[in-house]
């Protein structure tokens, strides 16, 4: 119970800072742009702040993207291995995976506590840098919480059902095309060996 509130609390944060900073770094990149040549004026302060927005949406919706699965993956080694396979190398990536995040929001909270003691300031907007800098400490352990979350569904998932249907068999599922759905259809075969093509095609990026 209590993981799935924590669940929805980082979720929550994610998205709303993400939809967040890339409205309003959008909003002030476009408001400086009309400032700078409709009124010959420029906000000095613009720049920084987009950026910084920029960095807190990109960050905190890659963080968001672990929940959905939806980095890029390359599964045409774990489609051509067997289930059993599959699953060990699927829990080494996402193990790995775990503690490289785990290790940058570790460091990232480190290098946070020097830029407080150095006291370093923006220079237009003349915030504490540790103010922007707090996002890789914070966005990294809500990634690497999302990465632990799969690491237990692996686990816990039997070999034979831990590989999704890859993306192009979505693709196809959205034109209409249906390659698992109908095993008694006599197009199967055929539907089946145009999703491998697809598949070779990409290299298994699709």
């Amino acid at each position: 119970m209590i993981f799935k509130v924590i669940s929805k609390i980082i979720g929550f944060i994610n998205q709303t800072i993400a939809a967040v900073g890339i409205s309003a770094g959008v909003a002030i990149a476009f408001t400086n742009v009309v400032a700078r040549y409709a009124f010959d004026a420029s906000l000095v302060w613009a720049t920084e702040l987009t950026i910084f927005c920029f960095l807190w949406s990109v960050f905190f919706a890659a963080a968001y993207c672990f929940k959905k699965d939806a980095h890029i993956a390359i599964t045409i080694v774990l489609d051509a291995v067997p289930s059993r396979v599959a699953k060990i190398m699927l829990l080494i990536s996402h193990l790995v995976t775990f503690i490289f995040l785990c290790a940058v929001s570790y460091y990232g909270y480190e290098y946070l506590l020097l830029v407080i003691d150095l006291e370093e300031m923006s220079i237009d907007l003349g915030i504490p840098m540790w103010i922007p800098y707090l996002v890789i400490p914070i966005a990294f352990a809500f990634a690497a919480y999302r990465v632990g979350e799969r690491i237990h569904v692996i686990l816990s998932t039997s070999h034979d059902k831990i590989l999704k249907e890859s993306e192009a068999e979505h693709v196809l599922a959205e034109m209409g095309i249906g390659a698992h759905r109908n095993k008694d259809n006599e197009n199967v075969q055929e539907l089946n060996k145009m999703v491998k093509e697809v598949e070779k095609k990409t290299g298994g990026l699709l």
